[in-house]
């Protein structure tokens, strides 16, 4: 027998909310989305691994739009491992030009915290000299 979740375990599991769920199936992320007797989803092992997935993407900046560049759809018609290493390869190189873009304004600050420390040291020393 089959093990399916329910919309409510699958949030509570990944920490995303049932609106979530529903969005991300509405965009197009997970797809094939069973449903019981009565309408409600029922989510697969799987579907919670991938919502798990876009989790994480999501964590690390990736759009919505960039995910399902990444996904995959079940039926096995959509990308190869290249060209999700490729996608990976391009986000990773967007990555390490953002930190390159953080070093420098941390350095700008590093630079300021120096230029005020002087600033206070002047400031003091003129005092003690009146």
């Amino acid at each position: 027998m089959k093990t399916t979740f329910t919309s409510k375990q699958v949030a509570e599991e990944t920490g995303l909310s049932v609106h979530a769920l529903r969005y991300y199936e509405q965009e197009g992320l997970i797809d094939g989305i069973e449903r019981d007797e009565n309408g409600y989803r029922m989510y697969s092992a799987s579907d919670v691994v991938w919502f798990h997935v876009i989790t994480y993407f999501r964590r690390i900046g990736l759009s919505v739009q960039e995910i399902k560049h990444f996904n995959v759809p079940r039926d096995g018609s959509g990308s190869s491992a290249s060209a999700r290493r490729e996608f990976m390869e391009t986000y990773r190189e967007r990555v390490v030009e953002q930190m390159k873009e953080l070093q420098e304004s941390l350095n700008k600050i590093d630079d300021k915290i120096e230029f005020f420390r002087r600033m206070e040291e002047t400031e003091r020393e003129e005092a003690r000299t009146r």
